[in-house]
């Protein structure tokens, strides 16, 4: 859809990581009167979020999955199961 439109020319990092944050807001903003957001505009603002995401990896020539799963490993090193499982505490306070 981005290349039928010629939209790639506003497709900088920086326009990208604009859009991913406007669109988390939008998000967040389903919930804003309660916990229970509507599911068709929760999942009408993921699609966004998302979308925007995986441009942005595209525009870095990054894989979403290799990033992901090494940001995991990150996550699972600093939060070791025996010390965090059940606990929403930092890594710093374990």
């Amino acid at each position: 859809m981005r290349d039928e439109r010629d939209w790639a020319q506003f497709h900088t990092p920086e326009n990208l990581a604009k859009s991913v944050a406007i669109e988390a807001g939008e998000l967040l903003e389903c919930f804003q009167w309660g916990p229970e957001g509507d599911k068709a505009a929760v999942t009408n603002e993921l699609a966004d979020v998302v979308t925007y995401c995986i441009l942005m990896a595209d525009q870095l020539g990054v894989d979403l999955d290799d990033i992901v799963m090494s940001k995991l490993q990150h996550t699972r090193d600093k939060y070791p199961v025996e010390k965090a499982k059940g606990r929403s505490a930092k890594y710093d306070a374990l």
